[in-house]
């Protein structure tokens, strides 16, 4: 039988193996990925480390992280900040009405406010509170 024939080691080593080399596209995908996103670099620099990556790929992988890593991580960060800015636009764009006015929560605040600084009374206040609601 040939499963008679395959090992726990055998198959332990083909299992490291696999890992190895997966965790090896993903380096070469995260490298690739910050190249083509960075803009201060121009085309021909990465052509070059294109290049680069595809015949020595093993020194240019360490030679990107050791010279470009640092940058990588800020640009990554920069990145990862500006789509949480964009989030937190849209998130509040679609929390407020798009005619200008505030929420109904923040209506009635305010006219809370105004009622406990005494500047409307109770009724005004009812009123205010009936015309966020609707």
């Amino acid at each position: 039988m040939i499963v008679a024939e395959v090992s726990f080691i055998d198959i332990f080593w083909s299992m490291l193996w696999f890992f190895f080399l997966f965790i090896w596209i993903v380096i070469l995908f995260q490298i690739l990925t910050d190249l083509f996103r960075d803009h201060t670099l121009s085309g021909g620099a990465k052509t070059l480390w294109v290049l680069f990556l595809v015949f020595l790929p093993f020194l240019a992988v360490f030679v990107y992280l050791i010279s470009r890593g640092k940058g990588m991580a800020e640009r990554a960060a920069a990145r990862q900040q500006q789509a949480q800015e964009q989030f937190e636009g849209y998130v509040r764009s679609v929390a407020t009405p798009g005619d200008g006015t505030a929420a109904p929560a923040e209506q009635i605040s305010q006219a809370k406010q105004l009622l406990d600084a005494g500047t409307i009374d109770q009724a005004e206040f009812d009123r205010l509170k009936a015309k966020a609601l609707a």
